[in-house]
């Protein structure tokens, strides 16, 4: 289940990562920063989580072991 969600997850942010709906705005967020650039910065906060969560809760920690020969 977990190899699934993890799967989806990172299937999402590559579809997201292709901002092709930003390219054409001349908006600022917060009055300076860019649309596209205030996008990928949320962007990359949420790919770091993401990749955060992904090493705390799927890391293969038997594999880990073997290694070291810690059996």
């Amino acid at each position: 289940m977990k190899t699934a969600i993890i799967a989806i997850v990172f299937i999402a942010l590559a579809v997201l990562h292709q901002d092709t709906w930003n390219w054409d705005k001349g908006d600022l967020v917060f009055g300076f920063i860019p649309v596209g650039l205030a996008y990928h910065a949320s962007y990359s906060i949420a790919a770091a989580i993401f990749w955060a969560c992904v090493v705390k809760f799927a890391w293969p920690t038997r594999l880990e072991e073997w290694a070291d020969g810690a059996d």
